[in-house]
């Protein structure tokens, strides 16, 4: 199989997602990857895989690479003979945050007719902002904790009680988030927010609080991953997280019985299907008083989250397989030639 891997974007996750699309070199042994780099200036880049390296992106260098044209079919590479092609079975979108998970690589890529693998414009959407990604889960029948929505320019009061964890709206990676404990730290905690987006969403902090992670997608039956418990301090923050999308090797499963562990994969399999048909995602779920809660959806998880599989590469052909199709319409223009007939006989 061929891959093309589309990485970077106009997005504060921009970095993650060069060091995820790094990881997938590492991870895929026999299937041949082509890279595809968006710049800050939304321009599209061939990447050679032996430069796939971080300082070959920090310093600029990859503008000296093949700028690619998109069109309808294929990413192209336009020459002084016409354009080639750049070939592949399928795209995968490791995009994180705006432009990859905002529904723009979706829209586009449906619109040049480029199968791949991501979730499709209204997952990207509902999972994207995490107001809708509430009201998803509540139309599911699937428990959030409650939360409370500030606007910028919205008086900054709070309607819960300490400790608090704010979030911006739009945005994943911890970038942003703070725990907050007491009035005075709150207005900072705001400010920090507001720098990333415009809407924050502020939750309960639960100190301790039993977390766990599942990923997986559907081709033609469930592939679902381990269930992951993550060790982690009061949260992860940016810098951790950073570090942590670069793993390419197995953990281990969580140590919890049989009936947890279902009840966690048919939540997930509950938000998956149909809505993130065509993508490789992970819920990431807190466990209070033996009820399952939804906290995010990470419909581009860091390196994809291979490392909660046992057979990821296997698992990615299969899903470029068995992709969701786009029903074509027939445009035959009856309507007009209707009209025209009609005023002929006028």
């Amino acid at each position: 199989m061929k891959l093309a891997v589309l990485f970077g974007g106009s997005s504060f996750e921009h970095e993650i997602s060069i060091v995820s699309a790094i990881t997938m070199k590492k991870v895929f042994k026999k299937t041949e990857l082509s890279f595809i780099f968006i710049d800050a200036e939304r321009q599209f880049y061939l990447i050679e895989p032996e430069k796939m390296k971080s300082n070959f992106f920090s310093s600029g260098e990859y503008k000296k690479s093949k700028k690619l044209v998109l069109k309808s079919g294929a990413f192209n590479i336009e020459g002084f003979f016409g354009s080639k092609e750049v070939v592949f079975d399928a795209l995968l979108n490791l995009i994180h945050g705006r432009d990859g998970e905002d529904g723009k690589i979706a829209s586009m890529m449906e619109f040049y007719k480029i199968p791949f693998i991501s979730p499709r414009l209204e997952a990207s959407v509902l999972s994207y902002n995490k107001l809708y990604t509430k009201c998803l889960a509540e139309n599911l029948g699937v428990k959030t904790l409650p939360y409370q929505h500030l606007s910028k320019n919205n008086e900054r009061k709070l309607t819960m009680d300490y400790p608090v964890i704010v979030k911006p709206v739009r945005l994943g990676s911890s970038i942003g988030v703070t725990i907050v404990k007491n009035d005075e730290e709150l207005d900072y905690a705001l400010d920090v927010a507001f720098e990333f987006d415009s809407d924050v969403i502020v939750e309960p902090f639960i100190n301790g609080v039993k977390e766990y992670n599942q990923a997986g997608t559907y081709t033609r039956e469930w592939e679902l991953s381990i269930v992951e418990e993550p060790h982690k301090e009061e949260f992860l923050d940016f810098e951790k997280k950073y570090m942590d999308f670069s793993r390419d090797s197995q953990v281990l499963a969580a140590d919890i019985n049989e009936a947890l562990e279902a009840k966690i994969q048919e939540t997930f399999k509950k938000i998956y299907d149909p809505l993130f048909n065509g993508a490789i995602i992970r819920c990431d779920f807190f466990v209070i008083e033996g009820e399952v809660y939804l906290n995010e959806i990470n419909p581009i998880p860091g390196s994809m989250a291979n490392y909660l599989f046992s057979d990821f590469e296997g698992m990615v052909e299969r899903v470029a397989k068995n992709l969701p199709q786009e029903p074509k319409i027939q445009i035959n223009y009856d309507y007009i030639h209707s009209i025209q007939s009609a005023k002929g006989k006028a």
